[in-house]
């Protein structure tokens, strides 16, 4: 399988020569990302993860979630941003493919409401429960908030025995690495060379993954094989899509609209979201990920996107329905022309329509084909879309894999709670408040 990304609905809102131009560009991005040439290369892991995890490792992560699987009816997966968005995507989009030993899976730690710990206290009350803790440094506030929550409600539940039900992926010093070496849990190596938006594909994403039943063999191999059509230059499809990104953000289109059309995917938009949202948004600079679900958001910003301020583009992402169930022939209802159709046929329709008003109404329109969903083709499109965020983020000028200012929201937190170090900070903010 390969990526198919398509032009068709867009190029006419280029000059001549236009995308050539950019493609060039997108080219030289390409380059720092294989020969390392580029900021931040020091987190370029991600590229050859795929290839680099060995058949030990995968083993070992399977019989992790095999061993977790027979003692626990539910996994707590506590971890926020990459640490969760990449592993609940893959989740929610593959569930059809999931095996009968399949746990639940319930991700915490991605924000401080307290009726959410009530739900998920509620939920295991009557069943058995395992946890996975996921940080690399330790140092995020609400993942050590909801371990902290966990932790006490395990080791009040099972004893000693809840240091076997504990599994700390984290990185290979810092304080929950001290925490696991002092209380006895398994652990996994978040790698140093990996942040977290690009870390699916490693043990973060792919132990969860596995205690879900999803087969991480499939998706892995989907994924190695990304990346070997990563590295052939020629009709490159992730440098096609930088290009055509940066050619119409150099055109004023800052907002980029990434639809649908399958309800199992709405996650995985959530997941580009953080990627490209996070590598591209600093400096000034970056195109903003807004994901939409066709044809459900076509009743809602839908006359925005047809006939709203001109800022944007469109990304389809596309799958091909696996499913078509038939629609009953009735003779009544005034829907004679569906007779003989499946939904997937319409809802295929439905989106091709919806490409075409928002081309004539000014919207350029990229379409990126992933083929059948299956867990290969996700292991693809997660690499894809990694490799394509890294070029352009270069293309655009900026390092894709630094996050400067995501810590400024903290510090004033820090400050507020009365954190020591941050009195001085606490002070000016009191003004404000």
């Amino acid at each position: 399988m390969k990526v198919s990304v398509s032009s068709k609905h867009c190029e006419r809102f280029l000059e001549q020569g236009e995308l050539v131009s950019f493609i060039k560009k997108a080219e030289d991005g390409y380059q720092k990302v294989l020969d390392s040439s580029g900021e931040g290369s020091d987190f370029l892991g991600w590229r050859d993860l795929p290839s680099s995890l060995s058949d030990e490792e995968t083993e070992k992560i399977q019989a992790t979630a095999d061993c977790l699987k027979k003692m626990a009816d539910v996994l707590i997966v506590i971890g926020i941003g990459g640490s969760y968005l990449g592993s609940l995507a893959a989740i929610s989009s593959l569930k059809r493919f999931s095996s009968h030993d399949k746990m639940e899976i319930i991700f915490a730690g991605n924000n401080m409401c307290s009726s959410r710990y009530e739900e998920i206290f509620d939920k295991c009350r009557d069943k058995e429960v395992a946890v996975n803790v996921i940080s690399k440094s330790g140092s995020t506030t609400e993942t050590a908030i909801a371990f902290r929550i966990f932790r006490s409600y395990m080791e009040k539940r099972y004893g000693r025995d809840a240091s076997k039900r504990i599994v700390m992926t984290t990185g290979s010093k810092g304080t929950l690495r001290d925490i696991a070496e002092k209380e006895g849990y398994v652990t996994f190596l978040v790698p140093e060379d990996v942040g977290g938006r690009y870390s699916v594909l490693s043990h973060v994403g792919l132990l969860p993954i596995a205690c879900a039943g999803i087969s991480i063999k499939e998706l892995i191999a989907g994924a190695r094989q990304a990346q070997k059509d990563f590295l052939v230059k020629e009709d490159n499809q992730a440098v096609r899509y930088a290009a055509l990104r940066n050619a119409f953000y150099n055109k004023g289109k800052v907002n980029e609209i990434t639809v649908t059309n399958r309800d199992n995917m709405k996650l995985f938009s959530s997941w580009f979201q953080q990627l490209f949202a996070e590598s591209e948004g600093k400096d000034e600079k970056g195109i903003l990920p807004v994901p939409a679900f066709f044809t459900s958001d076509l009743h809602s910003v839908g006359q925005y996107i047809q006939n709203g301020l001109r800022n944007m583009f469109e990304t389809v992402i596309e799958i091909k329905e696996d499913i078509n169930i038939p629609i009953p022939d009735f003779a009544s209802d005034g829907f004679l022309f569906l007779d003989g159709k499946t939904v997937g046929e319409i809802n295929e329709k439905a989106l091709t329509a919806s490409v075409i008003a928002h081309e004539d109404g000014g919207v350029p329109v990229i379409r990126i084909n992933l083929g059948e969903l299956s867990p290969y083709t996700l292991g693809y499109a997660f690499y894809f879309f990694e490799s394509a965020c890294a070029v352009s983020a270069y293309t655009l000028g900026v390092n894709p894999f630094n996050q400067p200012s995501v810590e400024e929201y903290k510090k004033n937190m820090f400050a507020l709670l009365g954190k020591e170090g941050y009195e001085e900070l606490g002070e000016r903010l009191k003004s404000r408040l």
